[in-house]
Order: C-alpha cells, then structure tokens, then sequence
C-alpha cells in the first residue's frame, strides 16, 4: 500500500481545489464502534513505548475518527456522502469509534464549531472534505496540535486565500504556506480533475455523441479543470476519428452547487433547442437541473466526483452514461490505514495531488466507474482500459492549466454564468 501511495505522490505535480456540496442542519453521530476494554498496564507501557519508537503511532484503540461535512449532508451521492462512507466502513472494519458532525450552518464559523466540537469529544483523527475547511485548517489545526487533520480536496491556494486574506494574489507561488497554518498536525490532498474529465469527454463522443454540454457548479479551479479535460477529451476523440466539424460542446457555470428553476430552463433550452444530447453535471446537486431537462426529451446526463448512477438515473432509466469520479474512498482508507499503522509523520505537512499510479483503472484516484459506465460497440471497457494505459504511461498528455480555454479543433461555445 505504501509502495503504491509513494508512486502516486510523486508522479502528482500540481495543488488546486476542489468544490463541496449544498445543505445545512444540525451534527450527527453514528458510534459504529466502542471498544470499552482497557488494556492492562503491561500492554499500556509496551504500546507507550512502541509509540515513541516510531514517533507518532496511534494504537487502533487509540483512534477516534471524526468526519465533518461540509455545506452538504451525507445523503448528497456525492463528496460527503462517499467520504463519509469510506469513514465508516474503515472504523467499522477496525473497530474504531466513529462519528460525523453537520454544520449548523453553511460557514467558515459553523464548520469551525464543528472541529471544537469533535475535538472536545476526543476524536483526535478529522477528516475533512471539500475547500471549505481550508479556514477551519487555518484556524483550528493549531488549536489542537494532538488532533490528525486530513483535508481532502484542500489547496495551498485555498490555505492561502484564508491564511493571507484580502492581500493575496492567487498566484500560490508567490507565498509560502506553511506559514499561515499548523503543518504539523495537517495532511491535505487535491485531485487531477482533468484527467477524470478528458476521460469522460473521449469516452463521449466515441460513444456516438456531438453536441455535449458542460454545467458547472461556481468557476473554482476543481470544476474549471474537469470542465477543461472534458473539452480536451472530446476534442482528441472527434480529430481521432476525423469529425472534429461536427461535434461542439456549450460550456456554461451555474454561479452556484445546487439546481434551481433558472438553471433548469437553460437546460431546457440546451436539450430541447439546441440539441445537446449530453451534459456533464459538475458541482454537487447541480446535477438536478440537468436530470430534470434530460428527462424531458431522453436526453443524457454525466456524474462527478463519484458515480452518481444511482440517484441521476431516478430520474430516467440509463441516463447516466458514466461519472467522472476522484478516488475519495481509497484516499480515505489508505489515511487511515497508515494513520493506524503509526505513518503519520510521512503525511503531515503535505499537500499532494492525487491522480493517476497504476495502469489498472480501479487503482487510480481519477477514473470512471467500470460497472456502470454505459459500454458500446464505439467505447468499450476494453477501449477504456486502452485509454487509461497510454495517460499513465504519458502518451496522452492532459494540461491541467485553466489560465486560458483549451485550443480546439471542435465548436466550443461559453456562455456567460446562468447566476
């Protein structure tokens, strides 16, 4: 595991972000877990001093894992719903405490609350999803050196934006993190979100379709770079097969992570009027609106983050012909598994980012769900496999820059924020 792990940070070269889910309400708990036994002090003192031989070991006993959500719950099929997933399932699988916690409200001072709130009912492992703890870390890493923090989906930039304050310049380089929080006690990671994205838009238009639609959430770097590796995919596989006239994709942001009425009549517009058969639905619930248009004329509709098969097809049978996913379940259990394992120290401090490690599609952080992608005779599993193969090995090369629109030989129409 760690062999794997060590690949993937060093083939990573980039941090950005990432965005969350919609919601609010009152904190939850689920105590998958209570082991009540205390060992006796013989085994207190060999796992006292087996603890500061490797530095910072946490005897499984020990652990206590707190998840926190961020503006969404952990029914939103997407970032909370998986993390918290991942969390539970390890605990279970570990016999570990654990517990969730949601915001009372969508806000820095709300999640804030929520990390005093673990942290004083002695859960000192808090996993944290999405770019809207990035002043949780800031704030509160510092306040409890003796607590794990794993910021998942947290850039520097998004430290930066929170650390620095109204006189940062969003250029990350430009600035040293590890001055504005508690690198000690903090791990974070981000995704390549384009790679996911190019997949999703090749796998599209080999599967026979020309006239894509991109509805992004808010233009932060996570749904800017899927959105752009969409656009980079399906403009390699229309040249690949010499149709690069004929296919086109309408690119647009919500402004927000959640659907509403005017974001589901711009939808309805692009399914029924323009003729786009397709929309890769990007940021949290946005997916709604698309679903509810699609849904309309058989139109079809792509998940992200994870495989949103599940609840997007509720709304037609077989809408989802694939989601572009980031690997949040093995990126939570290797955590906690190395946490457990007393590794912690190979970790705090970092900020990586996490993509592709193995030519073996199921092993990789970004990827498309085998199971429920919707195969045919024009992009198969095989074809897939194929795919993921030749970026790993660097013959298909994905930028990951969004200073600028991709250069295409396909129509690329972007239209100005629905909100």
């Amino acid at each position: 595991m760690k062999r794997k792990i060590m690949a993937m940070l060093l083939a990573c070269t980039m941090v950005l972000s990432l965005t969350g889910c919609g919601g609010n309400g009152e904190s939850k708990s689920e105590n998958t877990t209570k082991n009540e036994t205390e060992a006796n002090s013989d085994s207190e003192a060999d796992t006292s001093a087996e603890n500061e031989e490797k530095g910072d070991t946490e005897a499984e006993s020990d652990m206590k894992v707190a998840m926190i959500t961020d503006s969404g719950d952990i029914t939103d099929q997407s970032f909370n719903q998986t993390t918290y997933e991942a969390c539970k399932a390890w605990s279970e699988s570990n016999s570990v405490t654990f517990e969730y916690f949601k915001p009372e409200s969508d806000s820095d001072e709300a999640r804030s609350a929520s990390v005093d709130q673990a942290a004083a009912a002695g859960y000192n492992v808090i996993v944290m999803p999405g770019y809207m703890f990035a002043k949780a870390i800031v704030d509160q890493a510092e306040l409890y050196p003796d607590v794990k923090f794993i910021g998942i989906d947290v850039s520097a930039g998004d430290i930066l934006e929170k650390g620095v304050g109204e006189d940062y310049d969003y250029n990350p380089d430009n600035w040293n993190v590890e001055e504005y929080y508690n690198k000690d006690n903090v791990y974070c990671c981000t995704y390549q979100e384009e790679i996911s994205g190019y997949m999703a838009g090749y796998a599209t238009v080999k599967m026979g379709y020309k006239h894509l639609g991109f509805l992004g959430g808010m233009a932060v770097p996570a749904v800017t770079k899927f959105g752009y590796g969409y656009v980079q995919g399906a403009d390699a596989a229309a040249k690949e097969m010499g149709i690069e006239k004929e296919v086109q994709v309408e690119f647009v942001y919500g402004g927000q992570f959640y659907g509403d009425a005017d974001i589901t009549a711009t939808m309805d517009t692009w399914y029924s009027s323009n003729g786009v058969e397709v929309v890769f639905a990007c940021g949290g619930g946005i997916y709604t609106s698309a679903a509810e248009a699609a849904k309309k004329v058989g139109g079809k509709v792509i998940g992200v983050d994870s495989d949103q098969s599940g609840i997007i097809n509720e709304y037609g049978d077989g809408m989802t012909i694939t989601s572009a996913m980031k690997g949040l379940t093995p990126t939570v259990m290797n955590l906690l598994e190395e946490i457990k394992a007393g590794n912690w120290g190979e970790y705090a401090g970092k900020i990586d980012c996490l993509g592709m490690v193995s030519e073996n599609p199921e092993e990789n952080y970004v990827q498309l769900p085998i199971d429920t992608t919707v195969w045919n005779d024009g992009f198969s599993e095989e074809d897939y496999k194929n795919l993921v193969q030749s970026i790993f090995t660097g013959e298909v090369q994905v930028s990951n820059d969004i200073s600028k629109e991709p250069e295409t030989a396909i129509k690329l129409t972007i239209s100005p924020n629905i909100k």
